[in-house]
């Protein structure tokens, strides 16, 4: 099978991760219980689970001159992620974020952005061989709308199919939803595209219909509207599913849903049915949970496989039992 090509435009961040039992009251301070420094960032997650479960990947993304810029290139290196189009920007830092994790894997964020949203689409101009070439490209909304809409263009004008995680939540314009073959937004950011408040999976079908309405009418046209705990509902022109949740013991939902995203595109670019991409996508996204940190979360093959295993033969356990 030849390996599935995958390029992602994204961010590319350094994660300042605090573990606490609350988050603290305005003006209040707080002890922390642990800190650690993680690879992260919307677009390097996805970029490295793709990687990871065996995609050729190629990243477009920009990064400072200093220490974390230097953890980055490291990191990317270290997944064999194709850099050439990483540019180092000399007038503004690296992307960070800090992240405060409770008990039970919630998460707050604080992302300050930097040199990723200085990307252009003079820079996106740039891959435009790459991404024609690819099978898959993804987006997210971590970097500049304008740079996400040249690259959109050229790979819609070259058969390469676009996937957009419209986060963080915000208004889009059709010139760049029109060019989106596949829509994953979780619940507030559906909310806000569709103007349709999602709370159950009955205002998440109504959600995902107005919403697969607004994207590209011809390729996949596709929402993926990820729920959390109550699974997910994707919807095509012709047919709206619900696919339940994996329960599993939350560590750190960080990076859940860029492990989806990964998963799906590689699952699709290598010719696997929605539906069977979607359900090895809620694996992918269940698996992450129970590892600390953004990128390091990104499960491999072989993790994803023992995860597989381990929740067939809980499965199984649970209908002897009944």
């Amino acid at each position: 099978m030849q390996q599935p090509k995958v390029t992602v435009l994204g961010s590319a961040n350094v994660d300042l991760v605090i573990r606490t039992e609350r988050l603290p009251n305005r003006g209040e301070t707080l002890i922390g219980d642990r800190f650690d420094i993680f690879t992260g960032g919307k677009g390097f997650n996805q970029a490295t689970a793709a990687a990871r479960l065996g995609a050729k990947v190629t990243f477009i993304s920009r990064i400072g001159d200093d220490p974390f810029a230097d953890i980055l290139r490291s990191a990317i290196a270290s997944e064999k992620i194709d850099s050439q189009y990483v540019k180092t920007d000399t007038e503004n830092g690296t992307g960070t974020a800090t992240i405060v994790v409770q008990p039970d894997g919630e998460n707050s964020i604080i992302v300050v952005p930097r040199a990723n949203m200085k990307i252009t689409p003079a820079d996106i101009n740039e891959a435009e061989n790459n991404i024609a070439n690819a099978d898959i490209l993804m987006l997210q909304l971590e970097t500049p709308i304008d740079a996400s809409i040249r690259a959109a263009e050229i790979a819609k004008a070259n058969g390469t199919i676009v996937m957009l995680d419209p986060a963080p939540a915000r208004q889009l314009p059709s010139s760049l939803l029109s060019k989106v073959d596949i829509l994953k937004p979780n619940r507030t950011e559906a909310s806000v595209l569709s103007g349709r408040k999602v709370t159950t999976p009955e205002s998440a079908r109504a959600a995902a219909r107005i919403l697969q309405e607004k994207i590209a009418k011809d390729g996949f046209s596709t929402v993926v509207l990820t729920l959390g705990e109550q699974g997910l509902i994707y919807c095509t022109p012709t047919q709206t599913f619900h696919v339940p949740a994996i329960r599993t013991k939350a560590v750190d939902t960080t990076g859940a849903g860029d492990a989806f995203c990964g998963a799906l595109a590689v699952t699709l670019a290598n010719g696997n049915s929605l539906e069977n991409s979607v359900r090895f996508s809620v694996a992918a996204g269940a698996a992450a949970v129970t590892v600390p940190g953004a990128t390091p979360s990104m499960p491999t093959h072989e993790s994803l496989n023992q995860f597989f295993q381990k929740h067939s033969e809980q499965g199984n356990t649970q209908k002897q039992r009944r």
